[in-house]
């Protein structure tokens, strides 16, 4: 089962690129195929005039029509999810969405952006038809720490709702697997006849 996750900060070394890459390790442990996309990486020109036939955009727009789940990541600037994020959302079909499972994260400098989420992000990707949105995570600066001895090191709390976090994606994705349903069914069906 494909998974796409989708960097939407400008800069190459993010705190949100790190934790989204940490994200993507834990969904490669439970098996899962992961593809990473980062936004800042598509055309700029491309992007900002919608030009639905670059190769770069079309092979994006494949990579989000292909994934079974797909995991959003993005800082927070002015109380909003970044521009480059919107910018390729954007370019998605009306119901791009349909489907899949989707875990949006977020991270800013300021507890006060929490909603941001929620009440920016949330809606847009609900319009898309998803098969379910699930509670977004989202953290401050000081709950994300990069060193380059120890590597990405993140707050208890963050921590636990990121274990939360992955658990339940890895589990609203298991019932779209056919091969899922049908050892679960062999299951019950083998549990009622003893």
């Amino acid at each position: 089962m494909s998974i796409l996750l989708i960097g939407g900060s400008p800069s190459v070394t993010s705190r949100t690129g790190r934790w989204l890459k940490d994200i993507g390790d834990r969904l490669e442990q439970e098996d899962f195929q992961v593809e990473t996309l980062h936004v800042r990486d598509l055309p700029a020109e491309a992007l900002l005039h919608a030009d639905f036939k670059h190769p770069q955009i079309i092979a994006a727009l494949q990579q989000v029509e292909r994934a079974k789940g797909i995991v959003i990541a993005t800082p927070v600037y002015k109380a909003a999810y970044s521009g480059i994020l919107k910018a390729f959302i954007d370019l998605w079909p009306q119901f791009g969405l349909t489907g899949k499972v989707v875990l949006p994260l977020a991270n800013g400098g300021s507890p006060a952006h929490t909603l941001i989420l929620d009440y920016a992000l949330r809606p847009v990707l609900s319009s898309l038809a998803p098969r379910q949105v699930l509670e977004s995570i989202y953290a401050v600066e000081q709950q994300i720490v990069w060193s380059d001895e120890f590597g990405l090191t993140l707050d208890p709390a963050i921590e636990e709702r990121v274990q939360n976090g992955v658990r339940n994606f890895v589990e609203a994705l298991y019932p779209a697997l056919p091969e899922f349903n049908l050892v679960r069914s062999l299951g019950e069906r083998n549990s009622l006849a003893v």
